[in-house]
């Protein structure tokens, strides 16, 4: 189900040669607004930019003047490409391809679940273009976790032996297919086994009952990253998908605090 405000933003494509074109949704900000950041909004895993805090955020950016970015990685939405071929590090490159060619200015990113992971990877690599970033039930490392914690043996010994294993999903009747191919390729681009550093506000929202990222996950974030202002806001009753009004309404408020929108 689709809303007014989104249709309004066509639908662009970025073609690159060799590689998947990438669908995404831009926003341009009002000229006299353009001081603000462009707000950037990286998805899940398996969810596109048509999910309702991404078009509820664009609206209300949109509504202020406030450009607004959102996007599908490769194999994933209105994207071009196989789910089955996408990695941490594939996935990482589109949203820096869409980072570099499309966003104007300085950007704010949010990211929400492993888009909070690919979040934090844009920000190490164009740390001069990052003004801020919300993660949102932010997922980074989630391979490991995923692997150690909710792979029963028999599923560990069938990804070593056929490649996948088969893990159920709370969003869908049909289960994730969890490659070797994607956990061993994430092992290039973890971020909690060493200590980072980062010249923007960071802010982590994370849900107290949420079932697929533990709440523990922003404290390790923030234990691990040093930076001029990094807090964590827990939502009591929060879910995963922190998708409620209250929610946005939040996540919103954050965004207007990052770009100085008082």
């Amino acid at each position: 189900m689709h809303n007014a405000e989104e249709t309004s933003v066509p639908v662009s494509y970025l073609r690159r040669a060799g590689k998947p074109a990438l669908a995404y949704r831009y926003s341009p900000p009002d000229p006299q607004k353009s001081h603000w950041p462009l707000v950037m909004f990286c998805g899940g895993y398996k969810s596109d930019m048509e999910g309702t805090k991404a078009t509820w955020l664009e609206a209300q950016c949109r509504a202020r003047g406030q450009g607004f970015l959102r996007f599908d990685y490769s194999g994933h939405g209105r994207s071009e490409g196989a789910f089955e071929d996408g990695t941490i590090g594939a996935w990482m490159e589109d949203a820096l391809t869409i980072l570099d060619e499309i966003a104007q200015g300085p950007v704010l990113l949010v990211g929400s679940s492993m888009g909070g992971w690919i979040a934090l990877l844009l920000a190490r690599a164009r740390a001069g273009k990052v003004q801020g970033l919300i993660g949102i039930a932010a997922a980074p490392d989630f391979t490991e976790e995923l692997y150690a914690l909710r792979l029963s043996d028999a599923q560990k010994i069938q990804l070593a032996e056929q490649g996948y294993a088969e893990i159920p999903n709370d969003y869908s009747d049909e289960p994730y297919h969890f490659t070797k191919n994607f956990y061993e390729e994430a092992k290039e681009h973890l971020l909690l086994t060493h200590s980072q550093t980062v010249d923007f506000p960071l802010r982590l929202i994370q849900g107290m009952q949420d079932k697929d990222v533990p709440w523990e996950t922003a404290l390790k974030i923030q234990k691990n990253y040093d930076g001029p202002e990094i807090d964590t806001i827990f939502v009591d009753d929060g879910d995963h998908s922190l998708s409620r009004p209250e929610d946005l309404t939040l996540i919103d408020k954050e965004i207007k605090s990052l770009s100085g929108i008082l």
